[in-house]
């Protein structure tokens, strides 16, 4: 181990559930070193920093295998305070802010200035004073350090997201003994200008000898700021190189290439045509915080499972988000030749289009709310199913019988493990929530289903379980699939055709049996063929 050598990640394994996520990872990052780890989601780069940062749900599942040295001696991490002893701090991707406290609050937040007052010195620091002058102090001069001018005494409420990303920087290079630094994903949610600044500000920090961790999805970022590059794929280094070794085309080949074993599936009474389009998309534009859509044109055909992938943060979501009504978009969309009103999820319901969403916790699901209930609801509220015969509608009350034998029907079919239809939802895994979300989606009986990121956060067998239903809806029900997923495998194995999203646009769409190579180009921005929409 060179003498330079800060941090060492030595054979380090993980696994949740008997799956392996992260299978003997050797990592080693130099003082003032800036190292990027790529790797496409579910690669096992957030568990790896998960145990680095020794967050709970690393200990509470059984812990891990390996050992992580710091200046050359073995130590044990086993809560965020132990690493923020050690000098290690992390920008984590999701924020970690306290709305309601002002900027200086969160940035020296269990770390308070106080001074003595006259109870204090009887009763002990407990009761001392905050110093607030002195915190505000240090809350600026952490912020200038970013460049960034605003008034550390404004709240977090209120403040542009940007602005929270840097914040949540600036709360860690306060603290006097960081020595390394984690960024997780921080330019996901910055302008273009507030990228280049936050690139800037990490050269600065890595002269200043502070060891940097970079994890990211934008490849030209990489090649801007990386000392040295690891390739993280489905829980291994697959691959380590100097920045002068790299170039985009290299990198995102690296990323997704591996063997695709594409099932034989099911023949279709008829095969999906350009001729018969069930959707057309066109100048798609979709103000959704960290995945913009910025120009789409898409064609759909009738019947076909079609995929959207790409790297984070460039789009791919925001598509299916922006159809459905769920954040403002503009453009123009047709069903079935008749338009769709971009400004109401109840519009796009109504025209035959189903959704499931990537963010099943915080949309899909009434979490409090039982099997049965999150199975009917949109149905009933849409389509008026499931309500008794009434002549004033708004008075009609809930048909129980028939929203039993649906749940039933999809429970068995779905194979949901469950105690019963009456079970709360939150109480479920995350493979049978969305099961569930899949079970509702399915009651609407569309002939167009959106589901973003299907298998996000489900074991492997839940994994094969969803893309088989997606499969069978769409040969036995004629139901048109559009995938939106991270796992570029996995569209590879049940799709027709995939559309890779780059910098909010549709930069080609391949056969899902094209080369790594194509596909790696094109997820750098890169169309070696015509064929964009």
């Amino acid at each position: 181990m060179s003498a330079s050598t800060f941090l060492t990640l030595k054979n380090i394994s993980k696994s949740y559930s008997g799956t392996h996520v992260l299978k003997k990872v050797n990592l080693s990052v130099k003082a003032g070193e800036i190292h990027s780890l790529l790797g496409e989601n579910g690669a096992g780069k957030s568990t790896l920093m998960n145990i680095l940062f020794g967050m709970p749900v690393i200990h509470e599942t059984g812990g891990y295998k390996g050992g992580i040295i710091l200046d050359g001696e073995t130590v044990a991490i086993t809560s965020p305070r132990d690493a923020m002893n050690l000098g290690i701090g992390m920008v984590h991707q999701e924020f970690m802010l306290l709305p309601g406290f002002t900027i200086t609050e969160n940035i020296k937040l269990n770390r308070e200035i106080t001074t003595e007052n006259p109870i204090s010195k009887i009763v002990g620091r407990s009761l001392e004073t905050l110093d607030e002058e002195a915190m505000a102090n240090d809350a600026r001069a952490a912020l200038q350090k970013l460049n960034l001018t605003v008034d550390e005494s404004l709240p977090i409420a209120g403040l542009p997201v940007g602005y929270m990303q840097f914040v949540e920087i600036a709360r860690e290079i306060d603290k006097k003994n960081v020595r390394f630094l984690v960024f997780d994903e921080p330019t996901a949610v910055l302008t273009e200008g507030e990228a280049k600044r936050l690139l800037d500000v990490m050269k600065r920090l890595s002269a200043e000898g502070i060891g940097i961790l970079f994890i990211t999805h934008r490849l030209d970022e990489v090649l801007e700021v990386s000392d040295t590059i690891t390739i993280l794929r489905d829980g291994e280094v697959v691959h380590r190189l100097a920045q002068n070794e790299a170039n985009v085309e290299l990198l995102a080949e690296l990323m997704v290439g591996r063997k695709i074993e594409r099932p034989t599936l099911p023949r279709r009474k008829t095969e999906p045509t350009d001729e018969d389009p069930i959707l057309t998309i066109r100048d798609l534009q979709v103000k959704m915080p960290g995945e913009l859509v910025k120009g789409i044109n898409l064609n759909v055909r009738r019947g076909e499972i079609l995929g959207i992938g790409g790297l984070a943060g460039h789009g791919k979501l925001g598509i299916a988000n922006g159809v459905m009504g769920l954040y403002p978009a503009t453009g123009k969309v047709r069903k079935d030749d008749k338009p769709v009103n971009l400004d109401s999820s109840k519009s796009a319901l109504e025209s035959g289009m189903a959704f499931v969403s990537e963010d099943r916790r915080g949309v899909g699901l009434l979490l409090t709310e039982s099997i049965e209930m999150n199975i009917a609801l949109t149905a009933m509220q849409i389509q008026n199913k499931f309500l008794r015969p009434g002549f004033f509608s708004a008075l009609r009350l809930e048909d129980r019988k028939a929203m039993r034998e649906r749940a039933l029907r999809f429970i068995e079919e779905l194979d949901i493990r469950c105690t019963g239809p009456t079970q709360p939802v939150q109480r479920l895994s995350g493979g049978n929530q969305q099961k569930v979300c899949l079970a509702r989606a399915f009651t609407l009986d569309p002939d167009l289903l959106w589901v973003s990121e299907p298998t996000r956060g489900i074991d492997i067998g839940a994994k094969q379980l969803v893309l088989d239903l997606l499969v069978k809806f769409n040969r036995e029900r004629g139901v048109t699939v559009i995938m939106t997923s991270s796992e570029l495998a996995e569209l590879r194995k049940i799709c027709d055709r995939i559309a890779i999203v780059y910098e909010g646009r549709i930069v080609g769409i391949l056969p899902s049996d094209a080369s790594d190579l194509e596909f790696g180009l094109l997820m750098a921005g890169k169309n070696t063929r015509k064929e964009v929409g």
